[in-house]
């Protein structure tokens, strides 16, 4: 017999195409068979081990989050419901062009102290790994040699490849420099990674030209690989930096994937439709595009990310020196408030759309769920003053929301033929956003149930075998028989999203069931302990 079949399925298989009813069957990690209307065809109906009756229920294949910040989390958290739940079967880690591997001791130390923000401190963790093969070995190993809790495909970080090759300075890369970050980035490929990530609001990264980021995403192309990046401006200057990267990676013959890509900003109301003209315009000719977006209107990063590029040249140490210094102090309140800095993506600072919503210091909650403007407001200090003390004496860990978005950007970019889902989950601070728990049933329950905006099969296509080809999974995303069974069952009239901004950390409803790698990991509605993920290598070309 076979391990599994779930029976009387309304098979939404990943393609985009119309549902059907069937019973699927699993063994040994895979998909065997789907029998299309099995009930109905008088025939032998299979037999396993086990029987599931999914009437009433979809049967998807597994999420896949394109733009995850899971990258310590995955090592020191087994349970990870906050993608488990929802249904999240791979996670794509190594974002924002900042992450823990390659790495040297120095470059190890200050990138941790640079996306503490994103990923906590690490003092749990033991990082035994300074190669991106290594690094996913750890991740295959995960607790105990068991694994991890989900799936993980990685992007080679550039501005940790520029941090380990030519530092923290604002300056070009000597010719020695960047055959040194080419070589890294090779190497990388070669061990797994599925293609390069870069934060181009974020130092060191923002430091490299286009010239740069064009030899390096020419490694990226001959590996088989794509370019992820945040790009240099959401706001003032989004569809000039968008266009930015289409020019670049077209010039490189790079496939590119356009990392959370939102409108946002009020110079941005209604302007998705721009947006949307120039991606359409390049794939007619041709281009290799797709992008991903989280379905709602707030953004979510670091308080230090917001300042500008020349106050963070040198690394975080370098950051906390300005800062302390009262006249340096100035300036930076002057290019956040008056000029809009670059790290503000060229808007200036509204204090009452900034929100902190996680801190490392205990002593600092009481400004957690607050404004900076809310907080200086009660304190009679200036916003800034609230800000900059913030940033000193939790040294630069504080996160924020920013409530700059639009909602019918958000709609009309969902959209759109090439979009997939990323959550950008920040699961740190006392008050995350809540896309980190609740992405996907929010597509699921609000833009396709409630909203219409998507049709139930368009929104599994684009949660599912849409990113299972961008990274060329060629087992993975879709219902057939021979494809690894990374699965979700779903009740399609309760599916909703629990997280909330009062309550991010609610998990959510209407799935029961998720198999990875043909094992649950969650059954009826339960977290079981089984760790079924491990690291998903590049396929190579």
């Amino acid at each position: 017999m076979e391990d599994l079949v779930i029976r009387d399925a309304d098979v939404v298989d990943g393609t985009g195409g119309p549902s059907y009813r069937a019973d699927v069957v699993v063994d040994g990690g895979r998909i065997v068979s789907v029998v299309r209307e099995a009930a109905a065809a008088g025939c032998q109906r299979p037999r396993a081990t086990r029987e599931l009756d999914a009437e009433g229920l979809v049967l998807s294949p597994g999420f896949v989050d394109m733009h995850a910040h899971s990258d310590l989390a995955l090592l020191r958290d087994p349970d990870h419901s906050a993608k488990v739940a929802q249904g999240v079967t791979l996670e794509v880690i190594g974002q924002d062009g900042l992450s823990y591997a390659p790495v040297d001791d120095r470059t190890l130390g200050e990138v941790r102290r640079a996306i503490a923000g994103w990923n906590g401190h690490g003092d749990d963790v033991d990082f035994d790994w300074r190669s991106v093969g290594e690094y996913l070995d750890r991740l295959d190993r995960g607790f105990d040699g068991q694994g991890i809790a989900v799936n993980a495909a990685y992007l080679i970080p550039q501005g940790t490849v520029r941090a380990l090759a030519v530092g923290w300075e604002d300056r070009e890369a000597t010719g020695a420099e960047l055959d040194r970050m080419r070589q890294l980035v090779a190497e990388g490929l070669e061990q797994g990674a599925v293609g390069m990530s870069s934060g181009l609001t974020y130092t060191p990264g923002m430091y490299a030209k286009d010239a740069e980021l064009t030899e390096l995403c020419r490694v990226v192309a001959r590996h088989g690989g794509y370019y992820c990046p945040h790009h240099r401006s959401y706001g003032a200057g989004a569809l000039e930096a968008y266009r930015e990267m289409v020019t670049l990676t077209g010039e490189a013959g790079c496939p590119l994937h356009l990392a959370h890509a939102t409108m946002n900003f009020g110079v941005n109301e209604g302007r998705a439709p721009e947006l949307l003209a120039l991606l359409d315009e390049a794939l007619a000719a041709g281009a290799d595009i797709t992008l991903d977006t989280y379905p709602y209107t707030p953004g979510c990063t670091t308080l230090v990310a917001i300042l500008p590029s020349w106050a963070s040249e040198g690394g975080p140490e370098e950051i906390l020196r300005r800062l302390a210094d009262d006249a340096t102090a100035s300036r930076i309140r002057h290019h956040l408030e008056e000029v809009g800095s670059d790290g503000c993506h060229g808007v200036p600072v509204e204090w009452e759309t900034i929100e902190i919503s996680g801190v490392s210091d205990l002593s600092l909650t009481e400004y957690v769920g607050r404004t900076v403007a809310e907080s200086a407001a009660a304190r009679g200090e200036t916003p800034w003053q609230v800000a900059r003390g913030l940033l000193l004496a939790d040294r630069l860990a504080p996160t924020i929301l920013q409530h700059v978005g639009h909602e019918e950007n958000v709609r009309t970019i969902m959209r759109h033929r090439v979009h997939t889902g990323g959550s950008d989950g920040i699961l740190q601070g006392a008050k995350p956003h809540p896309r980190a728990y609740g992405t996907f049933p929010h597509y699921l329950g609000r833009y396709v149930r409630e909203l219409g905006v998507l049709s139930l099969e368009e929104c599994v296509a684009h949660l599912t075998g849409r990113p299972a080809a961008r990274l060329r999974l060629p087992d993975r995303g879709l219902v057939r028989e021979g494809h690894r069974a990374d699965l979700v069952l779903f009740d399609p009239a309760t599916v909703a999203a629990g997280s909330t901004f009062e309550e991010p950390r609610a998990l959510p409803t209407g799935i029961p069931h998720v198999l990875i790698d043909g094992r649950f990991v969650v059954e009826d509605g339960r977290r079981t302990d089984v760790l079924a993920g491990r690291a998903v290598r590049r396929t190579p070309v």
